[in-house]
């Protein structure tokens, strides 16, 4: 498993356990780009997570579109190996 697929699968873990409503949103020619890795719902609460192996960033289109959530009122964040075991605790200070 990559890096990136680690983040994933704490990061799904993490929602599981919140019960989230939660979805990898399909990517190529099928989807819009930019949109983060696994988008959902919690507490009547939209949010987008992107996952990063360490020190990798979000390119131009990633922050547009977590840009684009935050303005709506949903919550966006960025998570890597360094901060995806906080990720509960985030969530829910958003909450």
């Amino acid at each position: 498993m990559t890096p990136e697929g680690k983040v994933k699968a704490q990061a799904k873990k993490v929602l599981d356990e919140l019960g989230a409503y939660y979805f990898p949103p399909a990517t190529g020619g099928y989807g819009r780009s930019g949109i983060p890795d696994i988008v959902g719902c919690i507490k009547g609460v939209f949010f987008g997570i992107e996952c990063k192996a360490q020190g990798g960033k979000p390119t131009a289109l990633q922050q547009r579109e977590i840009g684009r959530i935050r303005d709506a009122g949903g919550i966006a964040l960025v998570v890597d190996e360094t901060n995806v075991g906080d990720l509960k605790t985030l969530l829910l200070s958003y909450l």
